[in-house]
């Protein structure tokens, strides 16, 4: 089951609306203020889940009155609307794949949260991704096989984000490495790019963050 979670971020609309055609989601959440969002796509949530701070008063319960599962969370919780709908979405049966549409705006503080959460995911192996139309975001702790007409754009960077990455092998790559460490502090993985129609990307321990970004 191919999972969409629809956040209170930025969408951008003819970005968003381009993506779905091409991702095909099996169920859809919306989180708080997504729920407009979600509305504003001509999706209709299977769940949403928030503490619904965002959201206007008026569209939560048009919601309320269809009878789709919602779960209201209080404000003084600890862990993000996001988090919460990450953490259902995880429970639910048969998940192959999770996308995150929303998790990256102007909310510097909650893009940075949103990158940890993806380690819920990576835990159970779960494929779980963030998207907008300038970036896609992931989580990678073994081999990565990508092709350079499916990446997102041109630059591919990987961010440490254990305090250290061990045994980084790149193939394909501008900049190659290998058995390379990544540590916290430097700025070693930013910036590449595939030189391959193919690249591969090995880590023998730790966690990366994988980002496929264009300007």
């Amino acid at each position: 089951m191919k999972i969409l979670i629809v956040t209170g971020g930025d969408v951008e609309p003819a970005f968003a609306a381009g993506f779905l055609k091409t991702y095909g989601a099996s169920y859809v959440i919306a989180v708080d203020g997504g729920l407009e969002a979600a509305e504003a796509l001509g999706l209709m949530p299977d769940a949403v889940v928030g503490d619904f701070d965002t959201v206007s008063a008026e569209v939560f319960a048009r919601y309320q009155k269809i009878g789709i599962h919602i779960e209201i969370h209080k404000p003084e919780k600890d862990c993000t609307d996001t988090e919460l709908a990450l953490l259902y979405a995880l429970s639910l049966p048969e998940v192959s794949q999770i996308v995150i549409l929303g998790g990256l705006g102007r909310r510097f503080d909650h893009a940075m949260g949103n990158v940890q959460i993806l380690f819920h995911a990576l835990k159970r192996k779960v494929p779980c991704c963030m998207v907008d139309f300038y970036n896609r975001i992931s989580l990678l702790d073994g081999v990565l096989e990508i092709e350079k007409s499916r990446i997102w754009g041109r630059y591919i960077s990987l961010i440490p984000f254990t305090e250290q990455v061990k045994g980084v092998t790149l193939t394909g790559f501008k900049y190659p490495l290998t058995k390379a460490a990544l540590t916290f502090g430097n700025s070693l993985g930013i910036s590449n790019e595939l030189l391959e129609e193919r690249g591969r990307i090995e880590v023998e321990e730790g966690v990366l963050v994988y980002i496929e970004s264009r300007d």
